[in-house]
């Protein structure tokens, strides 16, 4: 069953499994929620759940935000996203979702708005090397270099890295643990970063994934510990499919 919810991050710490291992994980304000409009097939081609997240006076809104809210008889909300579900006949307009719509084991898609860090070189931006401070470098050893073709393509190709605007772009974080729920506080902790700075706007999700079961000799049990294969880091989202 597909589930979604608006949250606010709060930022990382760290919990402990059973072992004892250190789990870094990421803390989210999630919900509540409330649904302010139903997308039908009949009505609008296709299904889907609009929610609401965050409390927010009149006067910052606008006369149709206003207006769509006021009509859907629900509190005023500060955030609106809508998410295709498969199954929308559960949800009705004015229901309330809060973080136990999610639990521990769950794997999640974090959607949010990445950091900006304004206008950055390539070396920053794409990772690109310096040239060499020996002899003939001049002032340009963080510069792109060359960009230009030949005299038969005469232009810049599509693609080629450059120096501009860095961050401030939707980024999905995708196949993240959920290791905790706490549903008093309406808090859900996932495994490992999420993009946004504290305080930003997420959007959590059901994984579109599908874990794979392992096969062949890991899948028996029979493994070479001299092989690299064998050290496993229990860090690595890897380790934790198996």
């Amino acid at each position: 069953m597909e589930k979604a919810i608006i949250g606010k991050k709060i930022g990382m710490t760290q919990v402990f499994d059973e072992s004892g291992h250190v789990i870094p994980v990421t803390v989210i304000q999630a919900g509540p929620c409330t649904v302010v409009q139903k997308k039908t097939a009949e009505k609008d081609g296709y299904e889907a759940v609009q929610m609401g997240f965050g409390e927010i006076e009149e006067r910052k809104l606008t006369k149709p935000e206003a207006g769509h809210l006021k009509k859907a008889g629900v509190p005023l909300k500060k955030v609106l996203k809508e998410f295709r579900l498969d199954d929308c006949s559960k949800y009705q307009v004015g229901d309330e979702l809060k973080a136990d719509v999610f639990a521990a084991g769950d794997r999640v898609d974090v959607t949010g708005i990445s950091k900006g860090h304004g206008y950055q070189g390539v070396i920053k931006r794409h990772g690109a090397h310096r040239l060499k401070e020996t002899h003939g470098s001049g002032p340009v050893v963080r510069q792109v270099g060359s960009l230009g073709a030949t005299s038969h393509m005469s232009k810049i190709i599509k693609g080629t890295i450059g120096a501009g605007q860095m961050g401030a772009e939707q980024v999905t974080v995708m196949n993240l643990d959920v290791v905790q729920v706490d549903p008093e506080l309406g808090i859900i902790a996932v495994r490992g970063a999420i993009p946004g700075p504290k305080g930003g706007i997420v959007f959590l999700r059901n994984s579109v994934k599908n874990i794979a079961e392992a096969k062949g000799p890991a899948a028996s049990g029979r493994v070479n510990p001299q092989k690299a294969s064998a050290r496993v880091n229990p860090q690595k989202a890897s380790a934790r499919n198996k």
